[in-house]
């Protein structure tokens, strides 16, 4: 079975909303596009790192549609990796309603969005889900994915949608490697679906050494 893995961006708030064009999503947000002035070539490279394997993408319907309008047409250039991957691909959409398929490859998910993304697992070894939030924020509620990168950018914004907002459930992750930083102060992390739900303990606990005299 393959792996669903979800990179995102995200400010110190946690805020995922648009980060990369005014845009993206420009209603009642003013902030669209506020990673590009944190971009470096430390993040660059490890965003292209990322992507690499990658046999499958799995957008939501307004990622899809600003790819669909943008990738296709970015064949030279520094782009130009990206750009090949992402249009040779299968690109998997989920979407309640009827999205433009025009972009090669192209498929619409059903209702059942469990059932589709385990049968897209059978069929890829890697796949991609980009951006979308609603749709990343309905994987981590259900459970479906396993590896999770996040880029977490050294602002504050105070507004815009969160990677974990409303209906986020009990997840244990795992680091799989150490935390990553670029000049410009980006963490990268990169973590893996582990079992079960967090646990808790009493820090003020005798067993935890704790010198109440001091």
């Amino acid at each position: 079975m393959g792996l669903v893995h979800i990179e995102l961006f995200a400010t110190l708030d946690l805020v995922g909303q648009a980060p990369g064009g005014p845009d993206e999503d420009p209603v009642g947000f003013p902030f669209g596009g506020w990673q590009a002035p944190l971009m470096d070539e430390v993040a660059g490279a490890q965003i292209a790192a990322a992507y690499e394997g990658t046999d499958a993408l799995l957008l939501g319907r307004r990622t899809y549609d600003i790819f669909a309008a943008y990738w296709p047409h970015q064949k030279d250039g520094q782009d130009g990796d990206i750009a090949s991957l992402f249009n040779s691909v299968p690109k998997y959409v989920a979407s309640r309603g009827r999205p433009d398929l025009s972009w090669a490859g192209s498929t619409h998910l059903g209702p059942d969005l469990a059932a589709a993304v385990h049968a897209i697992r059978d069929r890829h070894r890697n796949v991609k889900v980009v951006g979308s939030l609603n749709l990343v924020q309905t994987l981590l509620r259900e459970k479906l994915f396993d590896r999770l990168d996040l880029w977490v950018h050294p602002i504050v914004l105070g507004v815009g949608k969160k990677v974990f907002d409303g209906g986020t459930v009990p997840t244990n992750l795992t680091l799989l490697e150490p935390p990553a930083t670029s000049p410009k102060g980006t963490v990268h992390l990169r973590y893996g679906l582990a079992a079960g739900t967090p646990a808790t303990g009493d820090m003020t606990a005798p067993d935890r050494g704790t010198n109440r005299d001091a």
